[in-house]
């Protein structure tokens, strides 16, 4: 059967498929190892597109606000993210320092920001040129954010420290468990079938 819809490959065996139109509950499967392609998703671009404007408000909070404070003999400290990585650089430690910085900060306002941008401009029929180099390089610069390895690296030492010092969760640590949330339902939700199939015509 002739279809105008673009081609697609299949993620588990490489077999290329015509893809098909579907209706609401369907689901597209590979005809030689049954593996799941696509569904028919209502308002996906709309549901990712609220949840990464969410997710963009937790993530600027979460950089401008103290992530834990520590109170230690009346003495109170605050720790962020950006003192984290001044304190790396001036132990010299300029590595570790920017890869901090990079994986932490700027991997992961690339990636927010940028689907953002692209959900914004594809919904309201915006023309932006070269959108799909822009998600190609949201797509290849996703393994450089470790926002989560992060987080789990905060909660660690927090659990250490707590027997030495009294710790106080600061807006950022509550902002950040938000952002992990938000940020993977958000791509949970998103059809990305859909969204590149809009952004074809820019190619």
């Amino acid at each position: 059967m002739q279809t105008d819809e673009p081609i697609t490959v299949c993620h588990e065996c490489d077999l290329i498929l015509r893809g098909i139109r579907l209706r609401k509950g369907q689901v597209a499967t590979c005809i030689r190892c049954g593996a799941n392609l696509y569904k028919y998703r209502t308002g996906s671009l709309n549901k990712s597109l609220a949840l990464l404007c969410a997710a963009s408000i937790a993530f600027v909070i979460a950089n401008f606000y103290p992530i834990v404070t520590i109170e230690t003999q009346g003495q109170y400290r605050s720790a962020s993210l950006y003192s984290a990585i001044n304190t790396l650089w001036h132990e010299d430690m300029p590595i570790v320092s920017a890869l901090v910085f990079v994986t932490t900060l700027l991997a992961p306002a690339c990636e927010i920001f940028t689907m953002t941008f692209i959900l914004a401009a594809t919904t309201y029929q915006w023309h932006v040129p070269y959108s799909t180099h822009a998600l190609r390089f949201v797509v290849s610069a996703r393994p450089w954010s470790m926002v989560e390895v992060f987080m789990l690296g905060v909660l660690v030492s927090v659990v250490k420290l707590s027997h030495l010092a009294h710790i106080i969760p600061g807006i950022a640590l509550w902002s950040y468990g938000a952002l992990i949330i938000l940020f993977a339902s958000a791509m949970a939700t998103l059809d990305i079938k859909e969204l590149w199939d809009r952004l074809a015509p820019e190619k």
